[in-house]
């Protein structure tokens, strides 16, 4: 094993890969789907909490909240029109404010202001909305308003924003396609070429090349993954940790991507493989996005053990005691699949011995 004949066979896959389909998946593709996503959910453009309000009596509070430039305000005309939106989603919050409501302000009366909360709304939502209106009160009354805003949930609870359980799938896809994909066809067409062969009777190793191709694998995939995160505001308070956690994951889809390209023999056999083993792969993050399935069934998939440290470090704010044990796993299945190639390239060895010696 020579690490100068490794770099050499790195800078030339580099080089071979940077004349189009490096730039498509490492930039365009991340940006595309995060850009898709995100218009569908309409959070990239605005990054703003939704309030929506039913005016009785021409509040003051109103015209302020349309002032506010970290809203987006949204008027409706009765407090039923008010709770339908809240309940589908169309905004983060409603509030109804009485028709006396701005003399009970000036007053100083005690008030209860009736507000309606999305189910599904974010934390960091429900803050921006909470504080605002306080403000905005303080600003009409001049001092400390006597007012008690009482909060009703709308909408499913227990279900995360569909940005949040997507976000899985997303790295998940972008690491495994470049991890797996880019050392995969590589090899393959290789073989094809019969430059695999004519490659491996120089002083070069089949070893070194399997580590070479899945070196850019490995770059490929944290390029992509990073990527997304960057692009989806999603690194957390851990981003060293994070990054620990996807090059995990885009070294075993790199040696996955390698075992792959040895074993098949053409394109066709290698997408339609893949193809095959797209349920087996995503399986997981597909769970994570519907939290009614049971969620221990992740576990029994290999790719659980990257993806739910993803999710525990941007999500939850894990720390790396939270995530130990399924990077400890990761790890493990690691390990195996070194020594799956590790046998095949013995084996490999082994029968150009014995066809030395044969002929």
């Amino acid at each position: 094993m020579n690490l100068r004949r490794i770099f050499i066979l790195l800078g030339k896959e580099i080089l071979r890969g940077s004349n189009g389909f490096l730039i498509i998946f490492a930039i365009v593709i991340p940006f595309a789907i995060t850009l898709l996503i995100s218009l569908l959910f309409g959070s990239f453009f605005s990054g703003k909490a939704k309030l929506g309000i039913v005016d009785d009596g021409s509040s003051a509070l109103v015209t302020l909240a349309h002032e506010r430039e970290s809203l987006i305000v949204k008027d409706y005309e009765t407090t039923a029109a008010l709770r339908e939106a809240v309940a589908a989603g169309a905004v983060d919050m409603g509030v109804a404010l009485p028709a006396a409501f701005d003399a009970q302000v000036m007053g100083g009366a005690e008030i209860e202001l009736t507000a309606f909360l999305w189910g599904e709304s974010e934390l960091k939502d429900r803050a921006v909305l909470g504080a605002s209106l306080a403000v905005m009160i303080r600003q009409m009354a001049g001092q400390e308003a006597p007012v008690e805003i009482v909060t009703t949930t709308l909408g499913d609870t227990a279900v995360l924003p569909w940005e949040d359980r997507l976000m899985p799938f997303i790295v998940l896809m972008t690491v495994l396609m470049g991890g797996i994909m880019v050392p995969a066809t590589s090899l393959v067409d290789e073989k094809q070429k019969r430059t695999l062969t004519a490659l491996t009777t120089t002083p070069v190793g089949l070893g070194e090349v399997f580590i070479a191709k899945a070196g850019l694998g490995v770059i490929l995939s944290m390029v992509m993954g990073i990527a997304i995160l960057l692009l989806n505001n999603a690194f957390g308070a851990q981003p060293l940790l994070l990054l620990l956690v996807l090059l995990m994951g885009a070294v075993m889809a790199a040696i996955v991507g390698i075992l792959l390209g040895a074993f098949l023999k053409d394109i066709n056999s290698l997408f339609a493989t893949i193809k095959g083993l797209g349920l087996f792969l995503y399986a997981p993050a597909i769970i994570y996005m519907f939290p009614a399935v049971p969620q221990w069934i992740g576990k029994l998939f290999p790719t659980y053990y990257m993806i739910q440290p993803v999710v525990e470090i941007t999500q939850q704010s894990g720390t790396f005691r939270d995530v130990a044990p399924e990077l400890g796993v990761l790890l493990a299945e690691i390990v195996i699949l070194i020594g799956v190639v590790a046998a095949l390239i013995q084996r490999t060895r082994h029968q150009e011995i014995v066809g030395l010696n044969t002929a």
